[in-house]
């Protein structure tokens, strides 16, 4: 019996406009993860990439990928 492996998902700028609206409405990282289809620690590594002192930012994530 072969395990398949999760195939990579690339987190898009209108996936980051999804995390910032939902975690502004307060759904929890795990359910986030569930919703854009990507693992959880995967969500932690974007939450921390967009953080600012207002919560997420899509734009700030998306300007620290494009460096």
């Amino acid at each position: 019996m072969t395990q398949q492996r999760k195939r990579y998902k690339a987190i898009t700028f209108k996936d980051r406009q999804i995390i910032e609206k939902r975690k502004k409405d307060g759904i929890s990282t795990k359910e986030l993860a569930t919703v854009i289809g990507v693992h959880v620690a995967t969500m932690y590594r974007e939450l921390e990439r967009g953080n600012t002192e207002n919560g997420y930012s899509a734009i700030k994530a998306q300007c620290q990928i494009a460096r």
